[in-house]
């Protein structure tokens, strides 16, 4: 399964970018929440999810969105799922290291 990636460095911080291919480009609406997939932020390349989750060991901070992506950093231990939203019933996460 493919994903898009997006690797950024933001002054002392590495910014990783993840969403599933199919959600690219969408903007997702519940109640006040507006949340766009912009392809400026998340489209650097197209990577399998496998190379994403190694690409999150190496980031400081991983923005995540997406059933394919979030549930397999779920399940490498990245994200709790307690920590996941769902916009429109798409999983959403952000990781933080400090």
């Amino acid at each position: 399964m493919e994903v898009y990636v997006n690797l950024k460095k933001v002054g002392r911080n590495v910014l990783l970018a993840v969403c599933d291919c199919e959600l690219l480009g969408k903007t997702l609406r519940e109640d006040k929440i507006v949340f766009r997939i912009k392809d400026e932020f998340y489209n650097g390349r197209k990577a399998t999810v496998d190379e994403a989750m190694v690409m999150i060991s190496n980031s400081t901070i991983v923005n995540l969105v997406g059933k394919t992506c979030v549930e397999e950093a779920i399940s490498m231990g990245y994200v709790h799922p307690d920590a996941v939203i769902k916009i429109e019933g798409i999983p959403h996460a952000q990781i933080m290291k400090l």
